[in-house]
C-alpha cells in the first residue's frame, strides 16, 4: 500500500491567534517531533471589521454553527474597531520567530487579513504588490530570512494576485482548494510557482453539519485522507490552537498511530512531483461563506 502523506498547513490571523495559540501547537508538534507550515499575519489586527459581515445570512450562519465567539474570542470580533488593532508582528516578533528557529516553514500569510478578504479583489495590480511587499518585508526582518511561500487568506486570489506573487521568492504557494500540485494558467501563460492546494475540509466547515460534533469529529477527518494521494489539511491557529487544542491533539496522536506522515507543505513538492497546469475558477465550497479559489481541473460537475 501507498505511503499516506498529510501537509501541515496552520494560518494564523490574528494577534490572540499568533500569541495565544502558536506557542500552544509549537508544543504539541515539539513532542511530537513534527514540523509543519506556518503562514503568518503581520500587520495591524483589524479582525473586528469583519463584524459587518454578519450582515449577511450566509456568514452569521457559519458564526452561529461553528460557535465563532467563542472559538475566536470575544476581543477577537472588535479588534480594529472598538479597540485598536495591533501590529502583531511587532508585539509577537519573537514567537513569529521561534517557529522558523525550530524547523518549521515560515510564510506569509497576508498583512492584513481584514483587507485581504475585503478588499484585495478590488485593488489594483500595484496596490497588491505593496501589501505582499509590507508582508514580505515584516517577516523576513523578523526571522532574518525571506518567506518561501504564501498562502492567501480564506482562499481568495484572483489572477492579479498570482501574477504579482511572481515577482517574489516563494518556492510555492497555497491560495486555492483542489486535489494535486499544479502551475496556474494566467491570461493564457502558465506561471513559474506552483500551487499546494489545500484538500481537505477545515473546522469550522463541516463542523455541526451532517450530524458531525467533536465526537467523531477526528475520525471522519481522517477517513477523509488518502494513501497515494495529496492530502493538505488547514487548521488555524485561533481555533485548533485554543479552543479545539485538545481535539488537535487526539486527532495528531490518531493519526500517527494510523501512520499517517505528517509534514509541512514544501515537502510535498518531492512527494508528489508535478508539471499539470491548471486554471483557476471561483466557487462557493460546502460549509464556507463566499467563493474561493478552486484549481479548475479539480472540479467535477
Amino acid at each position: 500500500m501507498p505511503e499516506t502523506f498529510l501537509g501541515l498547513r496552520i494560518d494564523v490571523d490574528s494577534y490572540r491567534g499568533t500569541k495565544t495559540g502558536v506557542p500552544n501547537l509549537q508544543k504539541i508538534l515539539s513532542s511530537h517531533q513534527l514540523l509543519a507550515s506556518f503562514f503568518f499575519c503581520v500587520g495591524p489586527d483589524n479582525m473586528g471589521r469583519h463584524i459587518l459581515r454578519l450582515l449577511k445570512p450566509g456568514f452569521l450562519k457559519k458564526m452561529m454553527r461553528s460557535n465563532a465567539p467563542n472559538l475566536y474570542g470575544w476581543d477577537i470580533l472588535f479588534k480594529g474597531t472598538v479597540l485598536p488593532g495591533p501590529v502583531i508582528g511587532k508585539k509577537c516578533s519573537e514567537i513569529i520567530r521561534s517557529i522558523a528557529l525550530d524547523g518549521h516553514e515560515s510564510g506569509l500569510h497576508a498583512w492584513d487579513h481584514y483587507q485581504w478578504q475585503a478588499h484585495i479583489l478590488k485593488m489594483s495590480r500595484e496596490q497588491i504588490f505593496n501589501t505582499l511587499q509590507k508582508g514580505v518585508e515584516s517577516l523576513e526582518f523578523i526571522t532574518g530570512r525571506t518567506p518561501d511561500c504564501s498562502a492567501a487568506p480564506g482562499w481568495i486570489a484572483g489572477n492579479d494576485v498570482l501574477e504579482m506573487k511572481e515577482a517574489f521568492s516563494f518556492l510555492y504557494n497555497s491560495d486555492t482548494r483542489g486535489s494535486h500540485i499544479f502551475f496556474p494558467i494566467v491570461n493564457g501563460q502558465v506561471l513559474t510557482r506552483p500551487q499546494i492546494p489545500v484538500t481537505l475540509p477545515t473546522y469550522d466547515e463541516i463542523i455541526g453539519r451532517q450530524g458531525l460534533n467533536h465526537a467523531n469529529y477526528n475520525d471522519v477527518l481522517l477517513s477523509l485522507i488518502k494513501p497515494g494521494q495529496l492530502n493538505v489539511l488547514t487548521i488555524h491557529a485561533e481555533v485548533e490552537g485554543i479552543h479545539c487544542l485538545n481535539l488537535f491533539d487526539a486527532f495528531i496522536k490518531k493519526a500517527l498511530n494510523q501512520e499517517v506522515c505528517i509534514l509541512p507543505l514544501g515537502s510535498l513538492l518531492d512527494k508528489f512531483p508535478s508539471s499539470d497546469a491548471s486554471t483557476i475558477i471561483e466557487r462557493e465550497i460546502p460549509g464556507r461563506h463566499g467563493r474561493v479559489a478552486v484549481q479548475a481541473t479539480s472540479v467535477k460537475d
